[in-house]
């Protein structure tokens, strides 16, 4: 019995996800950077993470813009 309800995920579907997610994370690495004031070598390690994930964040876009 074929499922006409069924749902398709596509490739655009999969970036844009990927991409709403990857700004999730740099937005609570960054808080983590801030909130965290006892060890300065813990905040600095979370700003680098915020930093790297900007950087696939910005790929995501780059990849979404280019599919629109």
């Amino acid at each position: 019995m074929k499922n006409e309800a069924a749902v398709t995920i596509t490739t655009r579907d999969k970036l844009l996800r990927s991409w709403l997610n990857s700004m999730e994370t740099v937005r609570d690495y960054r808080a983590y950077a801030e909130e965290i004031s006892d060890d300065k070598s813990i905040a600095e390690l979370f700003r680098k993470y915020a930093e790297e994930e900007a950087f696939r964040a910005a790929e995501f876009h780059k990849i979404l813009l280019r599919m629109s």
